[in-house]
């Protein structure tokens, strides 16, 4: 990147704040609402010290609130050395306008911790989030009806589990002490689906916009998912859903991997769970056998390619490579990964972004079915599914009858019974729920992009779609 496009690109927060200007333009918003909405509400940080390896270490952390128009207020908290109290407040920024866009009950929280998870064994992990989750329970900073915190970047059901222990040590009595943080293994109070939940609602979104030729069409693509060939950053947990669920379901290619250390690219499509395994077992890309590495990884972002899914870190599309972007369709899984600067670069070519607000947002739509459940005391599907395959068992029997009739020259299809008589367990009714509100947010984010004449992409589309919710949630409040 060159000096010039250092000095003009924005930072994280900056390019949140310049997007959001951008929506609020072209609302009529009531005086001093707009400031309301955009400023964050508060955010503490915490500095507490923990006895390891013989010495008192001191860690830094950060919880943000951006918006309580609705409580509890929600949003990952993040484990990685670049934790910034800018970055926190950007996040938590975008959590309010997500929760908004999906139809979660939430306000926009975030909360981040300045440290690398692989510097510490799993004993000094432990004692450092309890710590940490200590101090911000005893604030009200994690608490089911106030605070509700949930995995990010370097945590996942592991922390969770902890965090939620810890609460319920501090919270004796609190019958919904479960309820106080989301993403927790299933055997904790956790949900099915949780886990895969932010990848499988990036296959959702890009199944839904394949669901409109018109918008196809936009794109520059054509026909269906099948075939298309997709390049991803970052094979974390949300990059490894998504690439699986795409080339397992949907027939698609995955033709370039990106990580830390190199890329991967394959024409013919790369095996998405072999290269996991790889990187599991030697730390990263560099070595796997089938498929060319390439070292400088950043640059096969500009290869040729039907779709990109950046699903790593922020601002990875910037000034600096924004104009070589050669795919026609980005879905950004991660938060942030294309620049103010970039986005209008890639206005302006044609690139088609389905922003980070909606794309990611199965991982918070899952987390709310977890809250619920939690709240409820009771899993999904317990109630009602026997009842339901009785129902189903009845009719099978009435067309099994017909069936054995002279008269009738026809049989049920094989494994057809097997298949009706089942009833939805809580893994179906998750993905049941976060397909459906992947598809009933695109819808509302497309009816603001093809029927408004000043909204030319999605980005745009989403931020009026979230503000305007922000806005009557506050207004019914009397603000």
């Amino acid at each position: 990147m060159s000096d010039m496009s250092n000095l003009k690109e924005p930072g994280f927060r900056e390019s949140v704040d310049l997007m959001f200007n951008r929506a609020v333009a072209l609302m009529d918003l009531p005086p001093g609402l707009e400031e309301k909405i955009r400023v964050c509400n508060a955010t503490y940080t915490v500095r507490f010290g923990v006895r390891l390896r013989g010495a008192i270490h001191t860690f830094t952390g950060y919880r943000s609130v951006h918006s309580e128009h609705m409580e509890p207020v929600k949003g990952g908290i993040r484990y990685a050395s670049s934790v910034n109290q800018n970055e926190v407040e950007a996040l938590a920024a975008l959590m309010t306008y997500k929760c908004a866009l999906v139809e979660t009950p939430f306000g926009g929280s975030k909360g981040g911790l300045c440290i690398d998870p692989r510097d510490w064994d799993v004993h000094e992990l432990e004692q450092i989030t309890r710590r940490f989750a200590y101090e911000l329970a005893k604030r009200d900073l994690i608490h089911p009806s106030q605070n509700v915190p949930a995995p990010d970047m370097g945590t996942g059901e592991r922390e969770m589990a902890w965090i939620a222990d810890q609460y319920k040590r501090m919270n004796t009595t609190d019958i919904n002490s479960n309820a106080c943080v989301t993403g927790k293994p299933p055997h904790a109070g956790g949900i099915a689906g949780r886990v895969e939940a932010t990848g499988r609602g990036v296959q959702y979104a890009l199944k839904e916009f394949f669901r409109h030729p018109e918008d196809i069409k936009m794109a520059g693509l054509s026909g269906s998912l099948e075939g298309k060939r997709i390049v991803v950053q970052g094979l974390g947990n949300v990059g490894y859903h998504a690439a699986k669920f795409l080339t397992e379901q949907d027939g698609s290619l995955i033709t370039g991997i990106i990580e830390r250390d190199g890329a991967l690219v394959n024409e013919a499509g790369l095996d998405v769970e072999a290269v996991r395994r790889w990187i599991g077992a030697h730390g990263g890309v560099k070595g796997y056998a089938d498929a060319t590495f390439v070292e400088n990884g950043i640059t096969v972002l500009e290869s040729d390619c039907d779709i990109l899914i950046p699903a790593a870190l922020e601002g990875v599309i910037n000034l600096g490579n924004a104009a070589r972007i050669q795919a026609p369709l980005i879905i950004e899984a991660a938060n942030g990964p294309v620049t103010a600067g970039a986005d209008e670069i890639l206005r302006k070519k044609g690139t088609v972004i389905i922003p980070d607000m909606y794309a990611n947002a199965g991982g918070v739509t899952v987390s709310y079915f977890e809250w619920v459940k939690n709240l409820s005391h009771i899993r999904f599907g317990r109630m009602q599914r026997r009842q339901e395959e009785a129902r189903h068992e009845l009719i099978v029997n009435e067309l099994e009858r017909l069936s054995r009739d002279k008269e009738f020259d026809w049989t049920l299809s094989p494994n057809f019974k097997e298949k009706y008589l089942r009833g939805a367990d809580e893994l179906e009714l998750v993905r049941s729920g976060l397909d459906d509100t992947m598809r009933t947010a695109y819808q509302a984010m497309r009816e603001v992009w093809h029927g408004r004449a000043d909204v030319t992409d999605l980005r745009m589309a989403a931020y009026l779609v979230s503000i305007g919710r922000v806005a009557s949630s506050y207004t019914a409040k009397g603000l």
